[in-house]
């Protein structure tokens, strides 16, 4: 499975710091348990990888569909 593809499967995101001085991001699902824990650093490089992927997706929003 790739970025690209779809998939059935529903699952619910959790984003919020642990007392451990950590970010967590936690996936949960039917078949899935999985916290992940990131520093600041890089829970900050994540933040802004997904602000830049959402400024594209509105940038491809924006042009007109051939």
């Amino acid at each position: 499975m790739g970025i690209n593809s779809e998939s059935d499967v529903t699952a619910n995101l959790q984003i919020g710091p642990t007392d451990q001085g950590m970010v967590r991001i936690y996936i949960q699902g039917d078949s899935i348990d999985l916290p992940m824990d990131f520093d600041a650093e890089e829970a900050t490089e994540i933040a802004e990888e997904l602000l830049a992927a959402a400024e594209s997706v509105r940038s491809d929003a924006k042009k007109p569909r051939r």
